[in-house]
């Protein structure tokens, strides 16, 4: 759940700190207030968009945190999650950051280590559930209608494979029907690549051969000069017998024995004996190597001249196909894959059998998607049409219909929202009949119970109650109540009625401070919540009336 959220220079926002319990609370306050700006910067704390039009005039960045504590059923997913990211804390306690300047630049932070904002949207999906005060507008759209009862029936892994097999099918049909359409250009393009493969493949460049032809190019031809730099590096270490000056391993040795006589006289010089024996054994080395080295080295015409052909090769075939000689052995292979896969498509026949076992495998998987969406719209159907009653909608009905179309990636079928205002009528779609203040309540009742559905440990409602007012406001406070027994629950309202039954209560307010009006947010007593409801209910001007009718809206 949520515990605390700190939010520093955010639209008209100085400095807020929060703390937040569980069970169901409210914000409320005039228009303009900023009651949704909280709203907004936690949906920023959990990777929602954001520029620079979000940082307080005057303010360098805009930063704002939340905090989560581990709870409920959410609680291994989020868990596993955390780990496998490595923002894994041992506390059990979240810490989700974001930071904005007023260029625009974003930075994000999970439990202190840098995230990206797509993982904080991917953390903040399990762990808040925002419903936007305009998501009765959204409940007019048929793809809208169709994500929402897929939610609801969890169906989002299936539609994942149902969208890849989808796409492999259509995939092979463009392919065939290209096919059909381009056969001659088809063949053209075949044959050429058969000549393309056929040129590499004759010359048979292995990976790695450019480099090691290279090299053997440059010591055949530079052989003389080899031979005999390793010859006179030879004679001066260990050979010397053209003059009168020992070589400098004899010399080195022979001082090494006059340097271990001195010692026995004076150990002080043992480090000057102990630095100079690794230099006579790394000598030594260095002749055996050498050694070694000129009893392979050889003058070799033939073999130059023969790496000096298959250069040529090379580098003539890499100018005819336009690549670096060493890129050659990767183009064979691409080339090679090209061509299997067109032989492949040119098997009209086989083509259209792997093309309608892809089909079937869809068609498969799409009939049992309409099954689990049937299964689920009659149960959202029934909850929705039971809400409605508590919602002054009494004898009204709500209805969803799976109506057949086209193949997509989502199934054979459209869904629409239907709903009858009150008995004996028929359900017609939602967008043609609903009025703004019963698509406000439908929209609501969808809310709660898709809500209950979910193991979202908390639950954000941003003035969904927006149209309805009277008993049914006090209908939809008892529902946000009774939610909230279960999971935390945040809602931003205007309603006196859904206040009143909260068990935390925040009133936002704008202040002016200098040239400057920032919001302020403070959480409220029992005395100072009788005098915000009262303002709910009354206005600007207070009487003992309202006052009274507030106590009594509280005490239910």
């Amino acid at each position: 759940m949520l515990r605390t959220l700190s939010i520093r220079d955010f639209v008209i926002v100085d400095a807020i700190e929060l703390e937040f319990a569980a069970g169901f609370t409210v914000f409320t306050g005039e228009t303009g207030a900023g009651k949704s700006i909280l709203i907004d910067a936690l949906a920023l704390a959990l990777g929602g968009r954001g520029d620079a039009s979000v940082v307080r005039e005057g303010a360098a960045k805009a930063d704002v945190t939340a905090e989560f504590t581990l709870a409920g059923a959410a609680d291994g997913e989020v868990g596993d999650w955390l780990e496998q990211n490595e923002f894994a804390s041992e506390e059990g306690v979240i810490l989700m950051r974001r930071v904005i300047d007023n260029a625009g630049r974003s930075k994000a932070f999970i439990n202190g280590v840098a995230a990206t904002a797509a993982q904080l949207r991917e953390l903040g999906e399990m762990l808040v559930d925002i419903h936007g005060q305009h998501a009765h507008q959204s409940l007019l759209k048929s793809d809208a209608q169709r994500l929402l009862l897929d939610g609801q029936a969890g169906l989002q892994d299936d539609l994942l494979t149902l969208a890849g097999a989808f796409k492999s099918w259509r995939s092979l049909a463009r392919q065939r029907e290209e096919f059909e359409t381009n056969a001659k250009n088809v063949l053209l393009e075949r044959e050429r690549l058969e000549w393309q493969v056929g040129e590499l493949e004759k010359l048979a460049v292995k990976p790695g051969e450019w480099d090691e032809i290279t090299n053997e190019h440059s010591r055949l031809s530079h052989a003389a000069s080899l031979i005999e730099g390793a010859q006179e590096a030879l004679n001066v270490i260990s050979e010397n017998d053209a003059n009168d000056t020992p070589p400098m391993l004899s010399q080195l040795s022979a001082l090494n024995q006059k340097i271990g006589k001195l010692v026995d006289v004076d150990s002080s010089l043992k480090p000057v004996l102990e630095a100079l024996e690794p230099a006579r054994i790394q000598l030594q080395e260095a002749v055996y190597a050498l050694n070694d080295y000129l009893s392979r080295v050889e003058l070799d015409p033939a073999r130059l001249h023969q790496v000096e052909d298959r250069m040529e090769a090379i580098h003539s075939a890499g100018r005819k196909f336009r690549l670096a000689p060493d890129e050659l052995p990767q183009e064979l292979e691409t080339l090679s894959a090209q061509l299997r896969q067109l032989a492949d498509a040119s098997d009209l026949d086989a083509m259209r059998a792997q093309e309608e076992k892809l089909k079937a495998a869809y068609l498969a998987l799409a009939q049992k998607m309409s099954k689990a969406r049937a299964k689920a719209a009659q149960a959202l159907g029934t909850a929705v049409t039971a809400a409605m009653q508590d919602l002054s909608m009494s004898g009204g009905r709500f209805a969803i219909a799976l109506n057949p179309c086209e193949a997509a990636s989502y199934g054979v079928e459209q869904v629409e929202f239907l709903v009858a205002g009150h008995a004996g009528v028929a359900p017609r779609p939602l967008a043609k009949v609903a009025s703004g203040g019963e698509l406000a309540r439908i929209a609501l009742a969808i809310s709660v119970i898709t809500s209950s559905a979910t193991a979202t440990p908390t639950l954000i409602f941003d003035e969904v109650d927006s149209g309805i007012g009277g008993g049914v406001a006090e209908v939809v406070g008892r529902l946000l109540k009774r939610l909230g027994q279960d999971r935390q629950v945040l809602c931003v309202t205007h309603l006196p009625q859904v206040a009143s039954q909260a068990n935390q209560h925040f009133q936002v307010s704008k202040q002016s401070l200098g040239n400057k009006t920032v919001s302020a947010i403070d959480g409220l007593d029992a005395k100072n919540r009788i005098e915000e409801i009262a303002r709910m209910l009354g206005g600007l001007e207070i009487t003992a009336t309202t006052r009274k009718h507030a106590r009594e809206l509280l005490a239910l």
